[in-house]
């Protein structure tokens, strides 16, 4: 797909306050635990993935809503701080979007996600972003936290408008067939392919039979990460298998949202797709080495110095 100037990447997204306790253990239902540590954090994928797209030296702007709540402040403002174009975050009567998260020792979370404002989202505000910002973006980058209706609309605008599709299908669930043709990259994890293809993606092998899946439904390409064992690209003509970067593991919240948004920054940038998805596993391994969601979303600078570091030096999981 010809550049013709364009940098931007556009994301159509959910924005959340994140609350997230940590602990040595997740409690049993019905049990009361004590935890560690408490966080309140600008998060939502949508939001995440703009922050790591902005920190990363794109040009990131996000599209989504908030509430007239006691968070709007907290959200917007971490959204500025990383450089985001907030023109088209729009204000709501009503409650921000919460997500609750519980992360254990070993760095593993569950997470419960209220939409809230993200519900008001409509196609007006999406359209009113493709007007202003279509001719100079690259990418759109988008997710399933917002109403499907409006994944669809925003994949559509921007297949019509000639910009690359970026989907990070998560969380999961049943889409429509009309939706594979329009999306030119998607970036499921093993759980997400799994249940999308109905392929159990337990190894690399079950990860390409997935991606297969994906590029047979018209996917231009299928990225299936898989956590510690790096990821796997699959396009019709063929499949590249992209190395993991050892790190300890603190907290895996948000480590597919850095792996997308520096995706899409690289390609919007106008990196070749294998350095992109390079960058892409830098920052999703650098992630996990922090707590908290959009805290732990790395900077170019600290991409370029992980990639740059020997692999001895590097610390080993």
């Amino acid at each position: 797909m010809a550049d013709h100037g364009r940098r931007g990447v556009l994301i159509v997204g959910s924005i959340t306050a994140d609350l997230t306790t940590f602990s040595t253990r997740l409690p049993e239902p019905g049990e009361t635990f004590l935890g560690d540590a408490f966080t309140l954090v600008l998060g939502g994928k949508g939001a995440n993935q703009a922050i790591a797209a902005g920190r990363s030296g794109a040009e990131a702007r996000m599209v989504g809503c908030v509430g007239d709540d006691l968070f709007r402040d907290l959200v917007t403002d971490g959204l500025s701080r990383a450089g985001v174009d907030i023109t088209h975050v729009r204000s709501v009567p009503g409650q921000t979007g919460i997500a609750h998260i519980r992360v254990d020792a070993s760095g593993e979370n569950d997470i419960v996600m209220v939409p809230l404002a993200n519900a008001a989202l409509d196609e007006a505000q999406i359209d009113a972003a493709f007007e202003q910002y279509a001719p100079s973006t690259a990418v759109m980058l988008t997710q399933l936290e917002i109403p499907f209706a409006l994944t669809m609309h925003a994949i559509r605008r921007a297949h019509e408008a000639g910009v690359r599709v970026v989907l990070d299908p998560a969380p999961a669930h049943e889409l429509d067939d009309e939706i594979w043709p329009l999306v030119d990259i998607v970036t499921p994890n093993e759980t997400e392919a799994g249940l999308l293809t109905g392929v159990a993606v337990t190894d690399r092998d079950a990860a390409v039979e997935a991606g297969r899946w994906f590029v047979a439904k018209g996917v231009g390409a299928a990225l299936v990460t898989l956590a510690g064992a790096g990821s796997v690209l699959v396009t019709a003509d063929g499949v590249t298998d992209h190395a993991p970067i050892p790190v300890d593991v603190v907290d895996t919240t948000a480590a597919g949202d850095a792996f997308a948004g520096v995706l899409a920054a690289g390609l919007a940038q106008g990196l070749g797709r294998d350095e992109a998805i390079r960058r892409a596993g830098a920052a999703g391994a650098l992630a996990v080495t922090k707590r908290g969601a959009s805290p732990s979303l790395p900077t170019a600078t600290e991409i370029d110095e992980l990639l740059a570091a020997p692999a001895p030096e590097r610390t080993p999981a």
